[in-house]
């Protein structure tokens, strides 16, 4: 019942498709996005059960609408990405990081963000720092009698 229902719905989404570039004409919308997140991997992966698949494949404007937005949108070909995306530095199993200074780039982060918020709480008053007991040369801090606490 599942396989049949896919099946059925391969073929509206191909009927309602058509010779169109985009469901919507020539330039693509959200439901293209979505449509073609979900025909996309249902073309290109290697399946166990490859009678949906099939299918798919039989309907040949649902495959040139996939291969036409692949190609204007990942022109790698779906293969290797672009060669300004960094790799992985080693390929022998270990734990290779792609950015070199991701550890450094992670301790940054935390510390401008613990000054940050240190100093949002020194300026805003929530934390301050007050000298105890006797000052510089005697001095006692000034303290306030009741009656001029309420003014």
């Amino acid at each position: 019942q599942l396989y049949r229902d896919a099946r059925e719905c391969l073929t509206l989404l191909s009927q309602r498709l058509g010779s169109q570039k985009f469901f919507f004409g020539d330039s693509p919308a959200s439901l293209d996005a979505f449509v073609f997140s979900r025909l996309a991997p249902l073309l290109k992966a290697k399946l166990p059960n490859g009678k949906l698949q099939q299918h798919l494949k039989s309907l040949q404007n649902l495959c040139n609408y996939c291969t036409s937005i692949l190609s204007l949108y990942f022109p790698w070909d779906g293969g290797e990405p672009p060669t300004s995306i960094p790799r992985a530095a080693g390929t022998d199993g270990g734990e290779a990081e792609e950015d070199p200074h991701k550890r450094r780039n992670q301790l940054l982060s935390v510390l401008v963000g613990l000054v940050a918020m240190l100093g949002y709480a020194f300026l805003s008053g929530i934390v301050s720092i007050q000298r105890g007991g006797a000052g510089p040369a005697g001095r006692q801090p000034i303290a306030l009698t009741e009656e001029e606490e309420e003014e």
